[in-house]
C-alpha cells in the first residue's frame, strides 16, 4: 500500500494507507479526512475536493488537466500547486505524498 499524508488547514497531520488505483479523494473518503467534501463523487464536476500538493511531490502527481483547471476556478484561495484530488491517482510512486487541505472548501 502507498502511504498518503493529509494536512489540515489547522496544521494537524494523517497518514493513511492508499490503495493503488484509487484516487486520493476516494482515499480521503475512505479514512474520514476531514476537509474533503467531495460533493460531485469524484466527478471532476465541482472543487470541493481542492488540496494543495506538497512542493516536492508536484512532478510526481503531474499538471491538472484543462477541465481540471476550469473547475479549479470554483475553489477558494487557488495557488500554483492545487489540484483536485479526485484527479490524482495513487500509484507506487506517489508513496509518500503529502497533502494540504485548505480552510474551506469551493
Amino acid at each position: 500500500m502507498t502511504k498518503v499524508t493529509y494536512i489540515d488547514a489547522s496544521g494537524q497531520s494523517r497518514t493513511v494507507d492508499a490503495q493503488v488505483g484509487s484516487t486520493v479523494m476516494e482515499t480521503a473518503l475512505r479514512n474520514s479526512i476531514p476537509g474533503i467534501e467531495a460533493e460531485c463523487g469524484g466527478a471532476c464536476a465541482c472543487a470541493t475536493c481542492h488540496v494543495y500538493v506538497a512542493t516536492e511531490w508536484t512532478e510526481a502527481t503531474g499538471k491538472a488537466s484543462q477541465m481540471e483547471e476550469d473547475m479549479l476556478d470554483f475553489a477558494f484561495e487557488v495557488r500554483p500547486n492545487s489540484r483536485l484530488s479526485c484527479q490524482i491517482k495513487v500509484s507506487e510512486a506517489l508513496d509518500g505524498l503529502v497533502v494540504t487541505t485548505p480552510a474551506k472548501q469551493g
